[in-house]
């Protein structure tokens, strides 16, 4: 029995719960996969998965034993990728994560010059507002806004982003401009929950607001856009309104009271040495966000 082959096939069951899936993924037979998983139970003494009516699962050993095969897999992918000279050049494909505006205002242009510098190598970008684990999903690279848990990812600061409270200037004529965070309750509040789902607003000084809102929306995008258009207050990462405040189309309130600005980090799996693809986009990408005015906390 081919063991590489055998964890290989074990790690796709897992991960699809399904032994058909798993078959069709890697192109095997339904057989040949169920005879390599039992074959690898006999060899390592355990059972591995349990069948449930609907799907596959680990079993407690199984669990373990998946986590080990990741760990030798990817250990090996390493060292075939370094004899190819993956860790020489940048090629390849790069898989890059980042929040949907942030990810198309700002690490899109870095993908594009990334493309223009190093024509050996292809992208793929995945800009979506949820957190993403990008061992499991398959990402080289993430751009995280926020403190980070622990992990074993490496991560680099490349800045910080304020949090604002915004509203166009024709609301703030009619409505008046709040001084205090507790001036909220009087006005008009849109909420995203794309980014900061409760509806408690923290600021410095430890002051909270609950806010009541007029419009809930699940876009960061349909709150500015109402922002625009009058109807209210709204809070959001600085970037994303960078251009409406610069227009004068948006204004910022409350500005003395802000928490202070959230770090933003690069983060990618830790290895021996990454390949020369993440490391020429960290390298750009490091200088390109650290010379960003926006990714620099206010003075």
């Amino acid at each position: 029995m081919d063991r590489w082959q055998a964890m290989r096939v074990f790690v796709k069951v897992a991960e699809t719960e399904s032994f058909a899936r798993a078959a069709r993924d890697l192109h095997l037979s339904a057989p040949a996969v169920t005879r390599l998983v039992a074959g690898l139970e006999a060899l390592v003494g355990a059972r591995l998965l349990v069948r449930t009516t609907r799907s596959v699962k680990p079993t407690e050993a199984g669990a373990r034993y998946l986590q080990d095969c990741r760990r030798i897999l990817g250990d090996i992918a390493e060292a075939e990728l370094a004899a190819a000279g993956h860790y020489a050049k940048p090629v390849g494909t790069l898989a890059i994560t980042a929040p949907l505006l942030l990810g198309q205002l700002h690490v899109l242009p870095l993908v594009l010059d990334y493309l223009e510098r190093y024509p050996d190598v292809r992208a793929r970008t995945f800009f979506v507002d949820r957190p993403v684990n990008i061992v499991d999903e398959g990402m080289d690279i993430a751009l995280r806004i926020g403190h980070l848990a622990d992990s074993g990812l490496t991560a680099i600061q490349v800045g910080c982003m304020r949090r604002v409270v915004c509203a166009a200037p024709s609301y703030l004529a009619t409505r008046g401009v709040p001084g205090t965070p507790a001036a909220l309750r009087d006005h008009r509040v849109l909420v995203s929950h794309s980014a900061w789902s409760s509806l408690e607003w923290r600021f410095a000084g430890g002051q909270r607001v609950v806010v009541e809102p007029l419009l809930h929306s699940n876009t960061n995008a349909a709150a500015i856009s109402a922002a625009e258009n009058g109807l209210g207050l709204t809070r959001v990462p600085h970037y994303q309104i960078a251009q409406a405040l610069a227009d004068g189309v948006l204004q910022l309130v409350l500005e003395d009271h802000e928490e202070a600005p959230l770090p933003v980090n690069l983060i990618y799996p830790e290895g021996r040495q990454a390949p020369a693809k993440v490391r020429a986009f960290i390298d750009l990408a490091v200088a390109g966000l650290r010379s960003n005015p926006l990714f620099n906390p206010r003075q």
